[in-house]
């Protein structure tokens, strides 16, 4: 058992000053088989201490359920950490932000417009008593003071960029107290005095997010927590990639200098990330302070360590920093070596046409229905209706989100794409037959104003301006492999929108590198496992398998394919290539 307290300047560990280094490592992004060698390797870089977020629509994708199942055991991973002789901080939200699909916060609490998210709201607040109901039995024995590693627990999230209820935030106390979390709580803003204002209320300790300019920051922070001791809850020492622009990187060195002049201070630190890892499945999030922008499936945010595990430059700069200050191990982590190369021949052959009928139940419309009001929060729908015309043919809809493949009687017209702010398409002239609209969810938007808008196509729709009235709508359950399989049938060219098939052999499961380049638009399964979304727009080049999906011996990889590719094989390589920079 111990203790731990806010003291005058300092976190008071059993009654002494205790400087928390800790770093960012979210459960839910890392193959829980590799949550060990991830956590043991945060130690051997000096870290006492390491943060997560808890991701709610992860655990409960639908209200009445709560999965901690798998890549979901929160526990399993609190008692890894306390395994390593470390201690935990935890952030459950609700709202989470996180570069992660709407934030944390789950779709069906958006399906009823009275409910009113982030204040002082009742059904929202009913709801949040639930999910930390549902949270207790994991969080509350684990505390420090029980003998876990659960030392601190964050209240909401850069709440003072979002809103100003004061009320909100005290019944959010009450309700995390209520549960018996005991432990200090605290609050995280950008050290802007406006957000650190609105970010807290008394009785809940102020952080800020940086990830430079540290003496200055520290300075504003402490304006506004004026006792206690000063932390950096998110030390930025990397970024996030969205698709269509470059991969983010910052330099090792310079970081490491600002790490240094915050730990000089006697602040206290969480590094975001230490270890980033994967939007496994359709789970990124979205920009959208103005333009939609979705994230790519690695979350490598350019951390010490990278997305596979290995230690970079980065790590070891830290390191070094960090020994200045707390005691480091002898102990250094080795680095893997190259991946195994394979190239494998996708030669069975689905069109998505032949299996449409498998993949979810068609209702009919005479309205445009979101996906959100089919009670469908992730994926693919497809809108079809009848359609004829003389002459010239445009096809508009009032807005998409996020991108819409157009088909005349399954012959690809176009596309229309949230990014571009397209709405409209020409079809042939005298068009007359079947209109398919194939809608991609890209991602939810998880920052801003915008977290918990609908999918779909949404408003209404219009041919030649006059509105299109009769739709039939079909959610499609990509991932229904097991009613794929039956319709494959031998090689022929890659024409998306269809599913490819191929196998490869392993000696013994390994940390696996697939190149996608060459290749449109997809989502790629291996053994079942939706390892996440590939795009030619880039920057991302290689999707990172881990090895605990591989068995030894024979293995299935499944890829659906939107548009089209020259060949049907895909290549693993040695290193990942997650694009350019913009150095």
């Amino acid at each position: 058992m111990a203790t731990i307290t806010i003291g005058e300047q300092d976190f008071l560990l059993d009654s002494r000053p205790h400087q928390i280094i800790s770093g960012a490592m979210h459960y839910f992004r890392v193959h829980p088989e590799q949550w060990a060698d991830r956590l043991r390797k945060a130690r051997l870089m000096g870290l006492n201490t390491i943060e997560t977020y808890v991701a709610w629509n992860a655990h409960a994708p639908q209200r009445g359920t709560f999965d901690t199942t798998g890549r979901l055991d929160l526990g399993r991973f609190l008692d890894l950490i306390a395994a390593e002789g470390m201690h935990a901080i935890v952030r459950p939200g609700p709202y989470i932000c996180a570069e992660w699909t709407n934030g944390g916060l789950p779709s069906w609490l958006f399906t009823d417009p009275s409910v009113g998210v982030r204040r002082n709201e009742p059904q929202y607040l009913d709801a949040i008593a639930e999910y930390l109901d549902q949270l207790a039995p994991i969080l509350v024995p684990r505390q420090v003071d029980r003998g876990g590693p659960v030392v601190l627990v964050q209240v909401e999230n850069e709440y003072g960029a979002y809103g100003d209820d004061a009320s909100y935030l005290e019944r959010l106390v009450e309700l995390h107290r209520g549960i018996g979390l005991t432990v200090p709580f605290i609050t995280v803003d950008q050290p802007q005095p406006e957000m650190l204002e609105r970010g807290s209320i008394p009785g809940l300790h102020r952080t800020a997010s940086f990830g430079s300019r540290v003496t200055e920051r520290l300075a504003t922070l402490r304006r506004h927590q004026p006792t206690g001791p000063l932390m950096c809850s998110e030390f930025w020492c990397g970024w996030f990639d969205h698709w269509g622009a470059h991969h983010h990187t910052t330099d090792a060195a310079s970081s490491a200098r600002e790490l240094d002049v915050l730990l000089a201070a006697g602040a206290s630190v969480n590094i975001y990330m230490f270890h980033g890892g994967t939007n496994f499945g359709l789970t990124n999030g979205a920009n959208d302070k103005g333009a939609y922008q979705p994230y790519v499936t690695s979350y490598d945010y350019d951390a010490p360590l990278d997305e596979a595990g290995d230690p970079t430059a980065k790590y070891w700069a830290f390191r070094e920093v960090i020994a200045r200050y707390a005691p480091v191990p002898d102990e250094k982590p080795a680095m893997s070596g190259p991946a195994p190369e394979l190239v494998v021949e996708l030669e069975g052959h689905a069109s998505l046409w032949s299996v449409t009928d498998d993949l979810g139940e068609q209702s009919p419309h005479d309205e445009l229905p979101t996906m959100d009001d089919l009670g469908i929060f992730e994926g693919f729908v497809l809108y079809s209706a009848d359609i004829a015309a003389d002459g010239s043919a445009v096809f508009d809809v009032d807005e998409v989100r996020d991108r819409a493949h157009v088909f005349v009687d399954q012959r690809p017209v176009g596309v229309l794409e949230r990014e571009q702010r397209a709405s409209a398409i020409s079809l042939p002239d005298d068009v007359r037959g079947r209109l398919d609209v194939l809608v991609e969810d890209q991602g939810r938007v998880n920052y801003g104003p915008r977290i918990g808008e609908a999918k779909g196509l949404i408003g209404s729709a219009r041919l030649n301006g006059q509105t299109l009235g009769r739709w039939c709508v079909r959610p499609l359950d990509i991932g229904r492999l097991d009613a794929v399989r039956p319709r494959l049938v031998p090689n022929g060219p890659v024409v998306g929108p269809a599913y490819r098939r191929g196998g490869f052999t392993l000696d013994a499961p390994a940390d696996l590198f697939l190149d996608t380049s060459g290749w449109g638009k997809g989502v790629v399964w291996i053994n079942g496992s939706m390892i996440g979304r590939y795009w030619s727009a880039g920057p991302q080049r290689t999707l990172y398998v881990p090895a605990p999906f591989l068995t030894a011996g024979a293995n299935e990889i499944i890829v659906l394919e939107l548009h089209g590719a020259a060949r049907p094989t895909l290549r693993f390589v040695a290193r990942p290539d997650l694009g350019h920079t913009d150095f």
